[in-house]
């Protein structure tokens, strides 16, 4: 996994890229190897989360709130709950990323060390404060459903 999501990162900073006219990649070792790659996965999966807009970061964390892996009839009624508009959409993102596998009504972190990074992008109190108010949507969310 690490290298699968190395090397479109290497990409993207132009440092490994298709030649046309040679058939092959190509690479400028010198610039590969300038780079401050760390030695951690866990590091790396913290540094392509940052880099990710801010949306698709709170949706991360969000999702990983609830483990490694959610319903997606879940995570459409934590986005109507919450009221967060394009909670699924910004969690498409992650996916095109390859930080998360979607299969069969279900979004999986495509690594327990990419849940857990998500999971830490926020301090632990206001992990606590969004655990509380996640909790209090989602009841007031049921308790309105089941009035219907």
């Amino acid at each position: 996994l690490f290298v699968s999501q190395l090397m479109p990162s290497l990409s993207k900073k132009g440092l490994l890229f298709p030649s046309l006219n040679r058939r092959r990649w190509e690479w400028d070792i010198d610039k590969i190897t300038s780079q401050k790659l760390p030695d951690d996965v866990a590091v790396f999966f913290t540094q392509s989360i940052a880099d990710l807009p801010s949306n698709v970061r709170i949706s991360l964390f969000h999702i990983s709130c609830f483990g490694a892996s959610v319903e997606i009839a879940f995570v459409k009624t934590l986005e109507i709950a919450l009221e967060m508009r394009g909670l699924c959409d910004n969690l498409d993102i992650a996916v095109d990323e390859g930080l998360l596998e979607k299969k069969g009504g279900e979004l999986r972190f495509s690594h327990d060390r990419i849940q857990e990074a998500a999971y830490n992008t926020l301090p632990a109190d206001e992990r606590c404060l969004f655990h509380h108010v996640c909790g209090m949507a989602l009841v007031s969310y049921s308790t309105s459903e089941s009035d219907d």
